[in-house]
């Protein structure tokens, strides 16, 4: 790299043909490269759902889950189970190392499941194994509304329609309706008909399906022409259903209409939408794993219109939208690069005062930025906050090797030369410094790439942008820099003045040499004290990010009833529109729990408010503790990648259910009185009502009665036999379920219950009290599993602490300390991402500082001068953890990354100070007068590229643009170490080679002794 500048010099026309090139693949790249929020993370997740309706939780899991579990753990790179058990359905979601192929994986699950199902209960369907292709949460959400068109006709609208449409477009993973209802044919059949008749339930269910059917009847050759025959049953109208023949137990039949009501309806709602309090149906759509979220929401935004058009009877109105975050983030990180850029450029046009220096180096930005576009985009990355990030605090160094060619060429020019052979000859002599300084950053992030973990996927990320960005700047300043410098400076008569501080800085400097063991002291004193701020910086994942957005969780006692939740959401909602940052309010009620709900209130811009979002909810929160009934809080995420920072969960394991119980609410107890704690909850702690059937063991079996027969007999007279087994009602382009049951009064009378008819052995039937107890009682309302064992979860939303200093609070408890035997702490939520990022961290923190040393070792030749260098870094890092202090950020995944990147470019100083002193002992100059000399010649470039960074770092560091919570500490922990490594390193730096270069030079004598005859062959004396 040393003679190519003067060749670039030489040969124009091939390195500006170059750059030509490299800059158009940039644009290509950059139009062609996805935008989404985070990083790609190719998460690996399998789901297994099985669905047994009727089944109590606890069943469920003995005679489901466990053997579903069983069967996957022996499979090759499972990481985590997590299985949650409700009523009748039980989802084990199995992630698996993210080196593991995810076809093979899923094959793997799928072959497990088959060979499972002789062992599952003969009643249930064989599991479903889905991967999950969909990542985020959903971009945009619509609520659709029309005067003309009922309930059902506009939910088929949305699931037909709309779904059709939008998933016929590349990139929309899944649609979800929310709210709504599905249209089923009705029948209530009345239990006094039934009885009088000796009919049961699971009789009429039968005959439904055998007689309302239409069923294939082989083929015959009739008149020399092959025909196929087919046996039609189905009924053609709801009178023909009605007028269906249902067969008695003693002989005849019966119609169907004789044994209850019949009626064309919709299903009974399990969940409700509600925006700004009206009940709606919304619907939203998420991205599939390889597509942009900016692109294809843009594209669904289209074809919503377009439909919209299309249907008058209808209106289809945006509620929110997070990608619109997204969107604010990239063009917020566009503006801080531009923004990072001009600063730059003004910080190198007041030391040089030269437009023609200015402007090329102000080329030397774009030029380096856009061909890094062409490097990522075929290699899969996308256009995230860390991409863009990377990019936005690089801006800085780009420039650098750019300015410390300019400032060298400068000063070449005005010691009297021409501006062609000043920049052959600086250029040579400073190549070795700009390689350095360039080897050493991507010394550093190469390894940062191969971080493992969710942690490692979006460090890649940065690592990718960084070193290919920092690379092509080295490029761009040992070819383009000294050409254009060559061509395009002026020689003006100017005589080269210190600055007015230079005085003052080599006097000082003169200090520090005389009394240079005082100088290493201090430094260490320097150190040891602002790395004591490293244990009073709160440590947490993430930062939390106000996206204008206030969600709220709600669940009632188990049992309630949707209509009761419904009217709970209604007065949050209330309270929530009566406040002036609220825009609207959305809400999803029941889901798969009837008695839980989802309030989503959208807030006005965070520069329009007086309290930030997480302040905003946790007023609200506190507010709505005076609602009764309901427990109102934030909702966790527990498992699946790090949470935003609000909310705390502390897990613990066990196989023995009683023991978990008690132990989780030990910890509940006192978590409570931990302060920064609010809304603790115990997930263990939650029972909910049941009712128990027991077969009489003697009567059941005289009468041959199963336990089975018993299920299936009250499930079909209560909520209506597995949806897969139902009576299907044909509407030519559709199949509507016909739905089974109970009227609502015999459905609410537990005596209707117990006289419900059981069929017998012999063809009868008999009363169910007759064969079985009923009885009242309690059981979980819900069985969460956590790598084969049941676990535990008690969460707490953190109220001016830091999920680093919650972990540390929870740890101290008593009840932690001394858990019962056979209960352990369950890896889960930030704590297992806390200690991933902190084993992450300290490896590469390690293998970047040996990368390093062997870079500058091979670079300067010399095993003991990368010491000197490297002596920057413990003041860069003290500096950047003084700098979190100040500010109020957090160590966390942003600031680490800051801290990392600090590596790279704090020993650029270093590297231009000991580089100069080495080639001019080299000329003849003692050590002393060399290190004067380099202080005074690469002082003013180091202040230069120091500023030059730090302005271009600003406008992330202070705080502008989207996103600011999460860019804002990296910005934060490189300018506080730049700070401190340069102010520093000047004085220390200098005083510590004369310490190394002493060592260095009392080791070469010792070497030489010993390796003395090595060196001469020794003619023995004749």
């Amino acid at each position: 790299m040393r003679n190519i500048s003067s060749w670039s010099i030489r040969n124009p026309i091939p390195v500006i043909m170059l750059f030509i090139m490299l800059t158009l693949a940039g644009i290509a790249g950059f139009n062609a490269m996805r935008i989404n929020n985070n990083p790609d993370v190719d998460f690996p997740l399998i789901q297994v759902a099985a669905g047994r309706p009727g089944s109590a939780p606890s069943e469920m899991e003995t005679q489901v889950t466990r053997l579903i579990e069983d069967k996957i753990a022996g499979l090759s790179g499972v990481r985590h189970m997590r299985s949650t058990v409700t009523d009748g359905v039980s989802v084990t979601m199995i992630e698996f190392e993210l080196s593991t192929d995810v076809e093979k994986a899923t094959n793997d699950v799928r072959n497990a499941m088959s060979n499972l199902r002789a062992d599952l209960p003969q009643d249930m369907q064989e599991p479903s194994v889905i991967r999950w292709d969909i990542t985020g949460d959903p971009l945009i959400t619509w609520v659709v509304r029309s005067g003309s068109m009922t309930p059902e006709q506009l939910s088929w609208f949305v699931d037909n329609e709309i779904s059709r449409a939008l998933l016929a477009i590349q990139g929309v993973g899944q649609v979800n309706r929310l709210g709504g209802v599905d249209r089923e044919i009705r029948i209530d059949l009345d239990p006094d008909r039934l009885a009088s008749f000796g009919v049961t339930a699971a009789q009429v269910s039968q005959a439904l399906v055998n007689v309302n059917n239409n069923l294939p009847g082989g083929r015959v050759t009739v008149g020399g022409s092959e025909r196929s025959i087919r046996t039609l049953g189905a009924a053609g109208s709801i009178q023909e259903l009605a007028d269906t023949r249902v067969p008695m137990a003693g002989g005849g039949s019966i119609r169907l209409a004789d044994l209850g009501r019949i009626e064309d309806n919709w299903t009974e709602p399990r969940s409700r939408a509600r925006y700004d309090g009206q009940e709606v149906i919304t619907f939203n759509f998420l991205r599939s794993r390889d597509a942009s979220e900016v692109k294809t929401a843009e594209k669904v935004r289209q074809e919503i219109a377009r439909i919209d058009e299309a249907h008058p009877e209808l209106s289809i109105d945006q509620i929110n939208a997070n990608v619109e975050f997204a969107e604010e983030s990239y063009i917020a990180s566009l503006e801080a690069v531009g923004l990072g850029a001009l600063l730059a450029v003004i910080v190198v046009w007041l030391f040089l005062r030269d437009w023609r220096a200015t402007l090329i180096a102000a080329v030397a930005m774009p030029l380096s930025l856009i061909p890094t576009f062409a490097v990522l985009e075929p290699l899969g990355q996308s256009l995230n906050m860390i991409t863009l990030l990377a990019l936005s605090l690089t801006i800085g160094i780009l420039v650098d090797d750019a300015i410390v060619e300019i400032e060298n060429i400068v000063r070449h020019m005005r010691g009297g030369k021409a501006p062609y052979p000043s920049a052959i000859e600086a250029s040579d002599e400073i190549g070795l410094a700009v390689v350095a300084t360039t080897a050493t950053i991507i010394a550093v992030f190469a390894p940062v790439g191969f971080m493992p973990g969710i942690i490692g996927q979006f460090f890649k990320a940065f690592a990718l942008a960084a070193c290919v960005s920092v690379l092509f700047s080295l490029i761009v300043a040992r070819m383009l820099t000294p050409l254009m410098a060559a061509y395009l400076l002026k020689h003006k008569p100017h005589e080269d003045k210190d600055p007015p501080w230079m005085t003052s800085y080599l006097r000082w400097l003169t200090w520090a040499l005389a009394n240079r063991w005082k100088v290493f002291g201090m430094g260490v004193v320097i150190f040891v004290l602002t790395g004591l701020t490293t244990l009073v910086v709160p440590v947490e994942v993430q930062p939390s990010v106000d996206i204008g957005r206030a969600a709220f969780s709600v669940e009632l006692p188990p049992g309630a009833t949707l209509d009761q939740t419904d009217e709970v959401v209604a007065r949050v909602t209330r309270d929530l529109r009566k406040r002036l940052e609220v825009t609207n309010v959305y809400a999803s009620v029941g889901g798969s729990e009837v008695n839980t709900a989802t309030v989503t209130a959208e807030l006005i811009d965070k520069g329009d408010r007086k309290l930030s979002q997480k302040q905003f909810v946790r007023e609200m929160v506190d507010a709505f503790k005076t609602v009764p009934g309901a427990r109102i809080g934030v909702p966790s995420q527990l498992g699946g990648g790090p949470t935003d920072g609000s909310v705390f969960s502390y897990s613990i394991q066990s196989d023995d259910g009683d023991k978990l119980m008690a132990a989780a609410q030990a910890i509940e107890r006192e978590m409570r009185g931990v302060e920064g704690f609010a809304n603790v909850v115990n997930t263990a702690a939650i029972a909910r009502p049941e009712i128990l059937v027991t077969p009489r063991a003697d009567e059941a079996s005289r009468l041959g009665v199963s336990a089975g027969v018993l299920s299936q007999a009250i499930r079909v007279a209560t909520i209506g036999d597995i949806d897969q087994a139902l009576p299907k009602y044909n509407l030519g382009d559709r199949q509507v379920p016909i739905r089974l049951r109970l009227t609502e009064e015999g459905r609410e009378d537990i005596s209707v219950l117990e006289n419900l008819r059981v069929p017998t052995a012999t063809g009868g039937s008999v009363p169910l009290s007759a064969v079985a107890e009923v009885t009242y009682s309690a059981g979980p309302s819900q069985v969460n599993r956590l790598d084969r064992a049941r676990v535990a979860t008690i969460t707490a939303e953190l109220n001016g602490i830091t999920s680093g200093e919650a972990t540390i609070a929870v740890n101290r408890l008593p009840s932690v300390k001394t858990l019962p035997e056979g209960v352990r702490e369950g890896m889960t939520g930030d704590a297992e991402f806390l200690v991933e990022m902190v084993v992450g961290f300290a490896g590469a923190f390690g293998t970047g500082l040996i990368l390093m040393y062997a870079v500058l070792a091979l670079l300067f030749k010399s095993f003991t001068h990368p010491i000197t260098i490297m002596a920057a870094l413990p003041l860069a890092i003290g500096g950047a953890f003084v700098g979190l202090l100040i500010m109020g950020s957090t160590f966390s995944i942003s600031s680490l990354i800051g801290i990392l990147m600090l590596m790279g470019i704090a020993a650029k100083n270093s590297i231009l100070l000991v580089e100069y002193a080495l080639e001019a002992m080299k000329g003849g100059m003692s050590r002393h007068e060399a290190l004067m000399d380099s202080a005074h010649k690469r002082a003013r470039p180091i202040l230069m590229t120091t500023v030059a960074m730090g302005a271009g770092m600003a406008p992330v560091a202070i705080g502008l643009g989207a996103d600011v919570e999460f860019r804002q500490p990296m910005a934060v922990a490189v300018v506080g170490g730049l700070i401190t490594s340069t102010l520093l390193s000047l004085l220390y730096i200098p005083a510590i080679f004369t310490i190394i270069d002493d060592m260095r030079s009392w080791g070469h004598r010792q070497l030489d002794r010993m390796f003395a005859n090595q060196k001469v062959l020794k003619t023995p004396a004749e």
